[in-house]
């Protein structure tokens, strides 16, 4: 079965200075809790572009650390045309069956609309679909909640204006 998980947030600051913060693969630790031990081990690139391969171990359940690497497959940033401006990671190796996270950007009158859209599907099917409500959902949505806080903290806003 594939999943979905969209968030959407927005965010109080300009759009160059946004895309600057997401398009720097070292800020993923940032955004990602402390318990998860996120660790880059794969030099990155200044600047994103479509190919790029990032390989990093993650904690995301129980401390177990797990080999993960995904490839930006897809980027249109600001200097590209009209918006909505993007970039999708997807999972080559790592503990999803399937995994494409695409993170937007729109220009709004405040700052920026940021959605992200996860698709992604469990290895083993029944085993896969029992595990999902009850750990694999709660823990990426306690992630991604996390994100929100930290993005909110980062660009200096607790309350929307």
């Amino acid at each position: 079965m594939l999943y979905r998980l969209v968030r959407v947030q927005e965010v109080y600051a300009p759009l160059s200075e946004v895309w600057y913060f997401f398009s720097r693969p070292e800020n993923l630790s940032t955004l990602t809790p402390s318990y998860m031990a996120f660790q880059i081990l794969s030099e990155v690139p200044e600047n994103m572009e479509a190919g790029i391969l990032i390989e990093y171990i993650v904690r995301p359940l129980w401390g177990i650390p797990l080999r993960w690497v995904t490839e930006i497959t897809h980027v249109k940033s600001p200097l590209q045309g009209s918006p909505p401006y993007f970039f999708v990671d997807e999972q080559r190796f790592g503990p999803y069956a399937f995994w494409h996270h695409r993170h937007e950007f729109y220009p709004v009158e405040k700052g920026v609309l940021m959605r992200d859209i996860v698709h992604y599907k469990l290895p083993g099917k029944f085993l896969g679909q029992l595990i999902h409500p009850l750990l694999i959902r709660p823990r990426l949505e306690e992630i991604f909640n996390f994100r929100e806080k930290k993005i909110r903290e980062i660009f200096n806003y607790v309350d929307a204006p």
